[in-house]
């Protein structure tokens, strides 16, 4: 018995739950997910500590490092088939410091300190947006009625794609572009980019992409991959500038072709509805088929319901 038991007023009435695992036992590869989530944690964090230091180069790294830990510990999770409510949660936690809280750091420390209080509140503002834009998603998890071509695009920008897009003024100072009215534009497009976390505005999420390819395009796909790697390590803020502004503009196409799908997807819903109302109208009411009914015993020369009734009364 614990000598500090959890506060739980419903224990005693709530059901056990049943145990996947036995007791004390559980398979090392339920953990392998964790391990990559709480190591892109401790890059997150690492970001924040060489923002405070002034290391923009180092904290960007720990940021870039940080979104390619997540794209991958979940993938993980389901190839390993080790996917649990801890690590979703843990998942989620951990996210929200690397892709809400170092980046707000990372921004304010290098361009809106200056502003003081109003630098503050736009930093602010771009966190609480990737907070509430990671509760939108585990709730939009829940729902078994989403289309399956919606899993092709988030609501919103995503958090590590916000995170990595906020710093597009920090990569084109380092590639020499410093304009004077620069502390300005970054506070406006912090509020901006966080805005658009939390925004309706459908954003191509890559999951139907690259699901199966054909045989011929692996090794393209290899070579390609690797020559992104190469860009990144070897010209960082070039390859971040040009894949920051490609985000931005495939944006507009992205909300464009989910118009596109949407409209199609009522227009044949509402196709649907009325075939489905078509039978109902032809039959009509009660009052109409027996109008109609004596009208073709009329022209048939045998009496209807009506008549065949004044028949019996006669």
């Amino acid at each position: 018995m614990s000598i500090f038991p959890p506060f739980d007023p419903q224990r005693e009435d709530r059901k056990p739950r049943p145990r996947v695992f036995p007791r004390g036992q559980i398979p090392i590869r339920v953990l392998v997910p964790n391990f990559f989530t709480l190591l892109g944690l401790c890059a997150g964090l690492t970001a924040i500590r060489m923002a405070i230091e002034n290391r923009w180069d180092v904290a960007v790294a720990a940021l870039v490092f940080a979104a390619f830990l997540d794209g991958i510990d979940g993938r993980l999770a389901r190839l390993l088939k080790a996917s649990t409510r801890f690590g979703a949660e843990l998942d989620s936690l951990a996210d929200f410091v690397n892709f809400g809280v170092a980046p707000a750091i990372i921004v304010f420390s290098w361009a809106l300190e200056d502003l003081r209080g109003m630098g503050w509140i736009a930093v602010l503002v771009f966190a609480v947006c990737a907070a509430l834009r990671l509760a939108r998603f585990n709730a939009a998890l829940d729902d078994p009625n989403q289309p399956a071509w919606k899993s092709a695009y988030f609501v919103g920008v995503p958090a590590p794609a916000g995170a990595i897009i906020l710093l597009l003024p920090l990569y084109l100072q380092d590639l020499g572009l410093h304009l004077p009215t620069l502390t300005p534009l970054v506070l406006i497009y912090t509020i901006a980019i966080g805005l658009l976390m939390v925004s309706r505005v459908p954003t191509f999420s890559g999951k139907l992409i690259g699901k199966r390819i054909s045989r011929e395009y692996v090794l393209p796909v290899f070579v390609l991959g690797a020559l992104f790697v190469a860009l990144l390590l070897t010209y960082p803020s070039v390859t971040l500038s040009v894949g920051s502004l490609i985000y931005l503009a495939v944006i507009p196409l992205s909300f464009h072709r989910y118009r596109v799908r949407a409209k199609a997807e009522r227009a044949e819903a509402e196709e649907m509805a009325k075939e489905a109302e078509t039978p109902a109208e032809v039959a009509g009411s009660p009052e109409e088929q027996e109008s109609r009914e004596n009208d073709e015993s009329a022209e048939s020369g045998k009496p209807g319901l009506n008549g065949g009734a004044h028949a019996r009364d006669a």
